[in-house]
Order: C-alpha cells, then structure tokens, then sequence
C-alpha cells in the first residue's frame, strides 16, 4: 500500500526545519484503510496497543514498521533511524482545543503523520509549519489532512507546528521514532493514561 519510492523522491525542506509533505496511498489503498480503522468515538491519541481494528488497517502498520520505510524517511530527514524504538498513536477526531503551537518533546528523534480523511474542504484542522512558536499566522506551509497526505520532519527546538481550531473527524496515524527504551516507556505510559481517563469521562458525567 505504502509507496515508499514517494517518500524517497520527496524533496525535504531544510528551512525553518527540516521537513516534508507527500502523498503515499491510492484511493484504492486508502478506502481499505479508512474501513477498518479502529472505533474511535472520542477525541485525543489513542497507543495503537489499545485499539482493535481490521486487516486494511493492520496491512498501513505492519508497512510503517518496516526497515525500508524507515530508511526513506531517515534519508530525507539526514537521520539515521536504524534500530531506534517506535511509538505508534492514532486520533479519530479533533476537539477544539487541539492544534496548539507547539514543538514536540525531546524524547522524539522524528515524527510522522499519515493522515487518512476523504478530501479537505475544512478551513480548520490544516497543518503549518511555522517560523516561531508565538504566531499560528507566521507559517512557511500549510498541508490539508487529505486521505494520503503524508508529512515526517526532525524534531528539534525549533521544529513548531500548529493548526487552526477544527471539532470534528481528523484521523491519522502518528509514528515516532524514540531516542530510547526508556523514552518510549515514558511516553506510551503518559498516553495511556490519557486515554484511560477519556473512557472514564461518561462515567463521571452520567453521575454515578
């Protein structure tokens, strides 16, 4: 499914960080994905650890995880990523309050998004690559979350990206390449606890 000779061909952005933006998945591809993706009804990154999805799904992952993917993107991004551990998150829908400014934490070596909506009419949910960390207005791209699109970029001090509020469906998966063992293991567990206290939300609001 996953075409790597795209990733491979893509031309990387060294300014203001080193990034880039291609489209990895035919329709076809991506309408067996989109099918058994896993149930997602609230908002937040779901570990993939905790979700239950079909085969099409399961065939986007098991490709994500291989050697040859990781060499592509290492090549674009002037990393190695050989060896490193990875973490893998899903979101199904994005709240209001998503899309802050922010760079990622410093556990991370490389981080990529493959996003898996129908085409992006939304003026919301678009993600920028920014110069700063202080104006969502001061962007160098912007990339529509359209089913396919796939963006990867080098976490680094200066790596901010942010969007504009969107509250609706916005799936993609996330991949990160961790500098350890030990990073992924803190960062799994922070996630996993997010996710366990948005189960418990009905149950605190239906007033048991």
């Amino acid at each position: 499914m996953l075409k790597v000779d795209a990733i491979a061909s893509a031309k990387a952005a060294r300014e203001p960080f080193c990034y880039f933006v291609t489209q990895v998945l035919e329709q076809g591809d991506l309408d067996k994905i989109r099918t058994d993706f896993p149930a997602i009804g609230k908002p937040g990154i779901f570990p993939l650890e905790d979700l239950t999805y079909g085969p099409g799904f399961a065939a986007i992952i098991a490709e994500m995880r291989s050697p040859e993917f990781a060499a592509a993107v290492g090549k674009q991004l002037d990393i190695d990523l050989t060896g490193l551990p990875t973490m893998i998150t899903v979101r199904g829908h994005a709240q209001s309050k998503d899309g802050r400014i922010h760079t990622d934490t410093k556990d991370k070596v490389a981080t990529c998004l493959l996003y898996l909506n129908g085409a992006w009419d939304e003026g919301g949910g678009r993600l920028r690559v920014l110069r700063s960390g202080h104006d969502l207005e001061d962007y160098i791209a912007e990339v529509p979350p359209s089913g396919g699109t796939f963006v990867a970029f080098k976490v680094s001090d200066n790596s901010w990206h942010g969007h504009k509020p969107f509250v609706g469906e916005r799936r993609y998966i996330m991949m990160n390449w961790m500098r350890s063992d030990a990073a992924r293991s803190r960062q799994y567990g922070r996630h996993k606890l997010s996710a366990k206290v948005k189960r418990l939300i009905p149950f605190f609001y239906s007033g048991k």
